[in-house]
This record gives structure tokens, sequence and C-alpha cells, in this order.
């Protein structure tokens, strides 16, 4: 019986170190990471904005705050659509031509940029992530540009092209 007290008392010690050491695994991220990696970014403050609306940001390594970047510029892309079909249906016949242009940019953003950049995360090929996030910047500037004069969507066209930005250049960090 007096053998025991000391075997429990190590089994004690040595639990208390493992979950100890298991916490310290479970959150590799903290608010110095966010914002070590958002001063990698050409948007400090929109980054921190963004990484901190998402609840799972403190416990991300680098890859998740990239998905979690991924997953705002999935929704940039879906309200620049919704209001792409808005100003569809009420637009004048001059700039219907460039909203329709605006839809195509912004579905080639939805069904090839997004999807490549977040399998390419996943599977940890960075730079395929990196050229999706891009592509998305580049197709934001195509349809603001696509206006003779003021557009309409330049308040979405701008927000995708930040958050497409800050996702590559948190992508980056990976390489």
């Amino acid at each position: 019986m007096t053998m025991l007290k000391p075997i429990s008392f190590l089994i004690l010690i040595v639990c208390t170190n493992f979950v100890v050491i298991e916490c310290r695994t479970i959150q590799p991220n903290d608010e110095n990471l966010i914002q070590q990696i958002c001063k990698k970014t050409p948007n400090y403050a929109l980054c921190i904005q963004y990484l901190h609306s998402d609840p799972k940001a403190p416990s991300a390594d680098v890859r998740g705050l990239a998905l979690i970047m991924v997953n705002v510029m999935k929704n940039k892309a879906n309200i620049a659509i919704n209001k792409i079909h808005q100003l569809i249906g009420k637009s004048p016949p001059d700039q219907k031509e460039a909203l329709d242009n605006c839809a195509d940019n912004y579905n080639a953003i939805v069904v090839a940029d997004i999807p490549e950049a977040t399998e390419a995360l996943l599977k940890g090929n960075p730079k395929f992530a990196e050229d999706g996030a891009n592509d998305a910047v580049v197709e934001a500037r195509g349809c603001e540009n696509g206006f003779k004069g003021k557009s309409p969507l330049t308040a979405e066209n701008n927000a995708m092209r930040d958050a497409s930005a800050i996702t590559a250049a948190i992508v980056r960090n990976l390489l």
C-alpha cells in the first residue's frame, strides 16, 4: 500500500505535464502571430479586422489564417455577385455589358480561384493558393476597369482586391 502513493504521485505529475504540454500545442497561435502575419500584408488594419472576425483565428496556424482569408474572399465575391444581379435588372443599357463581364469575373473567382486556393492550402501547395488569390485581384480589377465612367461596383471590387491581396501575402509566408 505504501508503494502506491509514490506511483500515484508520479502518474499525477506525468499526467499534469502532458496536459500542460498539450494545452500549449492546441493553441499554436496567439495575437502575436496574427499581428506578425498582418504586418506582412498590404493592409495591416484590414487584415486584423478580417482575422478577428473569425473565432478560429486565435487557434489557427499560418495555413489556417490563410484559409480564413480565402473564406473572406468567398464572402466578398458573393456580396459582389448579389449586387451585380440587382444592378443588371435596373441598369442603363450602356452598363449592361460591363455588368455581364463583372458577373463573369466574379463567377471565375467563385468557381475557379477560391476552390484552387482552398485545395492548394489543404494539400500543402501554397504557390497555387497564392496564384488563386492573385487571380482574384486581377478579376476584380477587370470588373472595375470595364465601366465607361464610374463603376457602381467600386466598393465591392476594392473589397475583393484588398481581401485577395491580403490572402496572397499571408500565403507567401508558407512558401
